[in-house]
C-alpha cells in the first residue's frame, strides 16, 4: 500500500525537485547579475595612492595647469595641493580626495556597476548637460538652449577638446557658467529636455564649436570667429 502512494506521488516529487533546483539557480543568476564588479567601481584616488589612476590624474591637471610636478603615480603633496585647487576653482568640495564628482570634473570616465553601467552613464550625461543648458542659456529660446547643448557635444567629437561631456564643460575656462557658480543650480525641465534633444541628435547650431553673446563678451578672438546662426542673444560660430 505504502509503495503504491509512493508511486502515485513519484511524479510531484520529481517536479518538485526540479522547480527547487531551478529555482536556486535562478536566484544566483539574479543576484550575481546585479553585484557590483569591484573593477569598475568608480575611481577613488586619495594621499597615498598609487598607481595608473594617480597617472591620470596628475596628466589632467598638469595639462589645465594646476600640477607642476612629475608624473609618477604617486599621490603626494603635490598632487593634493593641485586636486585641491582645482576642486575650489570648479565649486567641488576641496577635500583632496578624487572621486566620482572630481573626477567626472577632471573629464576622468567614471565607471558604474555592470548591470546598470550604461543607463547610470547616460543619466549623468543628461543631468550635467542640463546643468551646463541651464547655467548659459536659462531664459533663451528652447532652440537656442539646443543648440548650446549641441556646440558642447561638437566639442567632444572633435580632437582638439577633452572626449567626455564633462570634460569639455569643466575645460577651464571654456564656459562662464562654471567659473560663476551658475552651472550648479539645479536644471529646469527645459534644460533637462534641450540636453536628450542634443543627445539624440539634433543640432540647431549647424555644428558650431562656439558660441557667444555679443553683449557680453570681451574676448577678441571669439569676435574673428565666422558667424553660422544667430539664436536668441548667441551668436554661433566655428
Amino acid at each position: 500500500m505504502l509503495k503504491n502512494r509512493i508511486s502515485k506521488f513519484a511524479p510531484y516529487i520529481i517536479i518538485l525537485i526540479i522547480y527547487i533546483t531551478f529555482g536556486f539557480l535562478s536566484y544566483n543568476d539574479f543576484f550575481s547579475d546585479r553585484s557590483y564588479d569591484d573593477s569598475a567601481s568608480s575611481m577613488i584616488v586619495k594621499y597615498g595612492s598609487r598607481g595608473q589612476d594617480v597617472k591620470t590624474v596628475q596628466s589632467k591637471l598638469k595639462k589645465w595647469g594646476y600640477y607642476n610636478g612629475t608624473i609618477d603615480g604617486v599621490y603626494g603633496y603635490k598632487t593634493r595641493a593641485a586636486v585641491i585647487k582645482f576642486q575650489k576653482k570648479h565649486g567641488l568640495k576641496a577635500d583632496g580626495v578624487v572621486g566620482a564628482a572630481t573626477s567626472k570634473a577632471l573629464g576622468i570616465p567614471v565607471k558604474a556597476p555592470a548591470a546598470t553601467r550604461g543607463t547610470v552613464s547616460r543619466s549623468n550625461e543628461i543631468y550635467t548637460l542640463a546643468q551646463a543648458i541651464n547655467g548659459e542659456a536659462r531664459g533663451e529660446p528652447y532652440i537656442g538652449q539646443v543648440a548650446v547643448a549641441a556646440v558642447i557635444l561638437n566639442r567632444v567629437e572633435d580632437p582638439r577638446f577633452p572626449q567626455t561631456i564633462a570634460g569639455v564643460i569643466y575645460q577651464p575656462g571654456a564656459f562662464t557658467a562654471v567659473t560663476d557658480g551658475q552651472m550648479f543650480l539645479e536644471p529646469n525641465e527645459s534644460a533637462f529636455k534641450a540636453a536628450r534633444d542634443a543627445l539624440n541628435g539634433w543640432d540647431p547650431s549647424g555644428g558650431a564649436m562656439y558660441y557667444y553673446n555679443p553683449a557680453k563678451a570681451t574676448s577678441k578672438w571669439i569676435w574673428s570667429r565666422p558667424i553660422i546662426k544667430v539664436i536668441g542673444k548667441h551668436y554661433f560660430c566655428k
